[in-house]
């Protein structure tokens, strides 16, 4: 892999008012805010704004891993118990693995601030070479839950989940990403580490 290579992140908004025109969508404009400060090295975005439906979700989430070739998908929508909200089912449906520790973590980080946290059902999986991310639906918790939880000072008092996604990344056969360490510092242990 060449050292300059270019980070493709799948950004898929998944909300039935949103798709069919009756709002604007906040997810994908946040998740894009969200990563331009987020990331140093060079990224591009493929984005979905879709129904909630689970043929839908498991049908753009193949389109975007098999013919899109994303490295990284991150979904914001339909994670909660109502009957429409399928977004779990339609990831773990085309998944080759689930990754089960970024869904606790989310949870946990929400726990921080809303009770209700205990509602969502986020999950994460792999498929092929790419890591697929439910994230919560609204632009606040999306950047919590991604960056972290800090203090007063804007001290991290409790690492995001997006701190350990480009290792993932670089386990799957990805695009190695780098971090803005003033947002996020990604973990890598010292043999994975490219020099800058």
């Amino acid at each position: 892999m060449s050292t300059n290579e270019t980070l493709v992140v799948g950004l898929v908004s998944i909300s039935d008012r949103a798709s069919s025109g009756i709002y604007e969508d906040k997810g994908i404009p946040a998740l894009q805010e969200w990563l331009n400060n987020a990331l140093s090295s060079p990224w591009r975005a493929e984005t979905r704004l879709i129904a909630d439906d689970q043929p839908s979700i498991e049908n753009t989430l193949i389109e975007l891993v098999d013919r899109s070739k994303c490295d990284l998908i991150l979904t914001t929508g339909g994670t909660g118990p109502a009957a429409r909200d399928v977004t779990p089912e339609a990831t773990l449906a085309i998944a080759d693995k689930e990754m089960p520790g970024f869904g606790e973590e989310m949870r946990r980080i929400s726990l921080n601030f809303v009770p209700t946290a205990i509602l969502s059902r986020q999950v994460a999986v792999i498929r092929k070479q790419t890591l697929i991310i439910n994230l919560p639906g609204q632009p606040k918790s999306i950047k919590e839950t991604l960056e972290g939880v800090r203090d007063a000072d804007g001290k991290v008092t409790h690492v995001g989940i997006f701190a350990a996604v480009p290792y993932c990344i670089d386990l799957i056969g990805g695009a190695y990403a780098e971090t803005n360490e003033a947002v996020i510092k990604a973990f890598r242990p010292k043999t994975a580490i490219r020099p800058k």
